[in-house]
């Protein structure tokens, strides 16, 4: 199976309705849908984070480290069936630059893989350092999984340079009861009704267009972490 990797500014921005239907036709107009997109529609997205018993990981990251990383699972479909693709994530953080290695797998292999360490072994070198690299991670944080979040997501790329994306995420949920990708969940909002969670990433700067289009529609970049915005709700701590 496949790994990838990414390095890019992430930029992150909270929109109301408004905000959002003022700026998708420029982003329409300028940008493509990507491949999950179907007829520019929403699409949904399915994660399973892993932490530490005491959530040591997420709790270092809610203070905004130079450094800090995480490790996630995957998915597009939810229950993710048999023999279905998954993606395991390795995303760090430092300096600002997002680095995001992951590792095509299918269900089985993954769960395998989380709790023996176990993978199999291909020409692929990319892929074993990946996964090496995740193995190295859980053992060294006794990791297990923490929190089921998923999402809405449209997403767009710039033709001219793929590694520019802007997204647009709703309805996102978080559950802490059965934190799989293979069943169903009892979720809750932890974003509030009727608001988006943009996202740019780019390798560059941002283009002058959009930089006009945010300015003009008083949109500005905030911190929001899903995985720390559910902590902090059932915490009792925002």
């Amino acid at each position: 199976m496949a790994a990838f990797t990414f390095q890019r500014y992430e930029m992150k921005y909270c929109l109301s309705e408004e905000q959002y239907r003022n700026l998708l036709p420029e982003i329409e107009a300028r940008m493509e849908p990507d491949a999950h997109c179907r007829e520019g529609r929403f699409y949904s997205i399915y994660n399973v984070y892993f932490d530490t018993e005491d959530e040591a990981i997420i709790r270092a990251s809610l203070r905004r480290p130079c450094h800090k990383e995480k490790l996630r699972l995957r998915s597009y479909l939810s229950p993710v069936p048999k023999g279905g693709i998954v993606y395991l994530e390795m995303k760090k953080k430092t300096a600002g630059i997002v680095h995001k290695r992951r590792a095509e797998m299918t269900i089985e292999d993954a769960e395998k893989f989380l709790s023996t360490g176990e993978f199999t072994r291909t020409e692929s070198y990319i892929r074993t350092q990946v996964l090496e690299e995740i193995r190295f991670f859980m053992r060294t944080h006794s990791v297990k999984p923490a929190v089921y979040i998923c999402y809405r997501r449209r997403a767009f790329f710039d033709p001219k340079d793929p590694n520019f994306r802007v997204t647009f995420d709703d309805e996102i949920r978080a559950c802490r009861e059965n934190a799989s990708l293979k069943g169903t969940h009892l979720s809750e909002d932890i974003l509030p009704g009727n608001r988006y969670l943009m996202e740019i990433k780019t390798s560059g700067a941002v283009p002058k267009w959009l930089a006009e289009s945010l300015s003009e529609n008083h949109i500005f970049r905030t911190h929001f972490s899903k995985y720390g915005t559910e902590y902090l709700r059932r915490n009792n701590a925002c």
